[in-house]
């Protein structure tokens, strides 16, 4: 039977002795943060401002339960910061401290594209060794497993999928990240195209799956910051059904009622 995150596993979300105007809610992020010139702005701001630490505070908020954050990138400016469940990494028997086994939620600015992505990403990594760097080739308890099981006609991930891509114009891509199978309302099908399109790639190249939102840059230019926050945090709400899908601990999507 699969757990679910809860109070259980909350860790303590905010200090009590912040000011209100410190904590990071959001209203204090600026929207020209997001710069298609050079990433993801991160450095060179007060804590509250940072995307970091606004959306750990709203996902460990609303879902009662502790956020892991990732980047790449460096200095200033980020290129793709991730959230992922913490109880859903501690569960895993062999991966408990590699991030990279773990479904994970995502924001990333394409500089070439001029597109604002944020939504569910899994990874599988490398399939074959050598391993180039630790951590990164992929082990039976990773997450990638599930959502390859779930890639079926019918499966509920199949109908979250529909739903999405269809009715929200969310796009999936699927592949090595620099050649992908893009999946638009216009050719999706079912999510067995997924499981089929893995196949096109090496195990001995990186691969992985991303289910997203995409923002252009005049949508993003036409958001305040705490608009564009909102939206990143409706897109999240609308993935976690996904998300929940591939996880050993899913997320309790109503933890207070």
């Amino acid at each position: 039977m699969k757990r679910t995150a809860t109070s259980k596993d909350w860790l303590p979300l905010a200090k009590q002795d912040k000011r209100p105007g410190d904590l990071p809610t959001g209203e204090a992020f600026r929207a020209e943060w997001i710069d298609f010139q050079h990433g993801i702005r991160v450095g060179n701001l007060e804590p509250h401002e940072r995307i970091t630490q606004i959306l750990k505070f709203h996902l460990e908020q609303l879902h009662s339960t502790s956020f892991v954050t990732d980047r790449w990138g460096r200095g200033v400016y980020w290129q793709w910061i991730c959230w992922l469940p913490r109880a859903n990494r501690e569960a895993k028997p062999i991966s408990h401290d590699v991030n990279f086994g773990c479904a994970k939620l995502f924001i990333s600015v394409e500089q070439e594209s001029k597109v604002f992505k944020s939504g569910l990403q899994i990874e599988r990594g490398y399939a074959v060794g050598p391993e180039p760097y630790p951590g990164c080739l992929l082990k039976d308890d990773w997450d990638w497993h599930r959502l390859i099981g779930q890639c079926a006609v019918g499966s509920a991930l199949d109908k979250e999928l529909h739903r999405l891509i269809e009715r929200e114009e969310f796009v999936v891509e699927v592949g090595d990240f620099e050649s992908n199978a893009v999946f638009t309302k216009k050719i999706f099908q079912s999510a067995r195209q997924v499981r089929d399109a893995v196949k096109d790639y090496s195990k001995r190249e990186w691969a992985g799956f991303q289910l997203y939102y995409p923002m252009p840059e005049r949508e993003v230019r036409s958001c305040t910051g705490l608009e564009l926050v909102k939206a990143i945090c409706g897109v999240f709400a609308e993935v976690t059904p996904a998300m929940n899908c591939c996880m050993q601990v899913p997320l309790a999507t109503n933890p207070h009622e």
